[in-house]
This record gives structure tokens, C-alpha cells and sequence, in this order.
């Protein structure tokens, strides 16, 4: 007995910022279950192009799960059923004769740019607003001349994960990017290099964020839920704490 699937595919279709959209239904057969969802739609786009029609645009890079291009929704999950990124997300994880709905991220930050694909480039300015460290001229120090306690190092290391997928932004229901943001300045904000910018780091980065038009979080949890990182959502707390301790400096 085979163990190919045969799939029913609701997928929006945009041909550019401008456009409307809206779904188009496919069907594909003799899906194998060990296809990664990407592999499936190559297959679909294949069918597609021997046909003359459009292709589907969606982003993809490394299929590796590390670079977090490949966001997408699917059946109304950030990412699909499993806890990973959309490349790494297997056909195995769905029936024969399924329907699966398959959409670009939903926030007005995230303008979508054709088919499957929006602009993310409001996290690359997020990051612009402070993600960055003071770099001090002469000769790099010794290995280890600044001692991090192993606390301090395993959790910059555990924000540091965030891919900047933008899983976070999509399951928010006031599409939030607070996980994102509180990653980043976790990340810098629990080592010794990161204490110069510290500050001015966390008020820039959060000015930046709802400059961007992204939703406020009311701490409903899916971001950190919907994270193929595991991200935990403590780090907005984190967040929170170091923009009232920043706020109370510059009185």
C-alpha cells in the first residue's frame, strides 16, 4: 500500500503590493511524506510551469532552519502544526486528502510583495535602531579577558537564537514584534560588551519597533508558542525592565 498523499492546496495568490489577492485552490498527488512542505511546493510549482501558468513566490534560503526566511501560514498555524520553521516542517505531519490553507505573514509591517512573500526589512531596522555594541579601536583583546558569568552567557546564547522569522509577529493577534525585539536586546544586554549602549539601546529599538506600525503586546503568549526557537517569552519582561530602568536614568 502506497504511503503517497494526494492534497488539496489553498493558497493566496498576490501579484503585487497593490494587488487584491486571494485564494487559489490546487491539487497535488503522489506526495511522499518524507518531502519537507517547501519540497512540496517546488513540486507544485514544477506542475505550474509545465502548464505555462505562474509559478507560487515564496522565500526560502538555507532549508536548514537557521536562516528564517521560509515563514509561512499554514492552516492557520505560524510555521505549520510543528513547532520548527516551515523547511524543516515534513508532508508526514499531514493526512492523505487533506485541505491545507497556506498564507503570507498577516501585519501591516510586513507588507506582502508577491504570492507568499512579504518585506520584512522593519526587523533589519529594528536591529539598525541599536543592535550593536561599542567597537573600540587597537588590538582585539585576549580570549576570555572579560569573564561572563555562565547565567549571563546561556541566556544571551538562548536569545541570541531567534532567526527573525517573524513566527512571533504572525500568531500575535495584535501582531506584536515584542519577542523579536526583547531577543535582540536580551542578546546584547546580558554581556559585559553590551552594558555601554544599554540604555539607549532598549528605547531606541522599542521607538523603532512601533514606528514600524507593529501591535503592542498584552502578553497573550503565542509569540513565544508560535517560536521554532523556543524563545521564552520572559525576555519581554526582561524588555520591560530595562526600558523603565533606561527611562529612570534620563530624569
Amino acid at each position: 500500500m502506497s504511503d503517497l498523499m494526494n492534497l488539496t492546496l489553498k493558497i493566496w495568490r498576490q501579484a503585487g503590493p497593490a494587488d487584491k489577492g486571494g485564494f487559489v485552490t490546487y491539487e497535488v498527488s503522489d506526495i511522499s511524506p518524507d518531502m519537507s512542505f517547501l519540497e512540496m511546493l517546488d513540486v507544485l510549482n514544477e506542475q505550474l510551469n509545465a502548464k505555462g501558468e505562474e509559478p507560487i513566490a515564496f522565500d526560502s534560503d538555507c532549508r536548514e532552519g537557521i536562516c528564517g526566511m521560509c515563514g509561512l501560514m499554514i492552516s492557520g498555524h505560524a510555521h505549520g502544526p510543528e513547532r520548527t520553521t516551515t523547511c524543516q516542517l515534513h508532508m508526514r505531519s499531514f493526512k492523505d486528502g487533506q485541505t491545507i490553507t497556506v498564507e503570507p505573514w498577516r501585519a501591516n509591517a510586513f507588507p506582502v510583495i508577491k504570492d507568499l512573500v512579504v518585506n520584512r526589512s522593519a526587523f533589519d531596522r529594528i536591529i539598525q535602531a541599536g543592535g550593536y555594541i561599542s567597537a573600540n579601536t587597537g588590538a582585539a583583546p585576549d580570549a576570555h579577558a572579560t569573564p561572563v558569568p555562565k547565567d549571563n552567557a546561556d541566556r544571551a546564547f538562548m536569545a541570541a537564537e531567534c532567526i527573525g522569522c517573524g513566527a512571533c509577529v504572525a500568531a500575535c493577534p495584535n501582531a506584536s514584534a515584542m519577542l523579536f525585539t526583547a531577543s535582540k536586546v536580551v542578546h546584547l544586554g546580558e554581556l559585559p560588551q553590551g552594558q555601554p549602549e544599554r540604555d539607549a539601546r532598549v528605547v531606541a529599538m522599542v521607538n523603532q519597533h512601533d514606528h514600524e506600525g507593529f501591535g503592542g503586546c498584552t502578553n497573550i503568549g503565542e509569540c513565544s508558542t508560535a517560536c521554532p526557537k523556543g524563545i521564552p517569552q520572559d525576555v519581554i519582561s526582561q524588555l520591560n525592565f530595562d526600558l523603565r530602568t533606561a527611562m529612570r536614568h534620563s530624569r
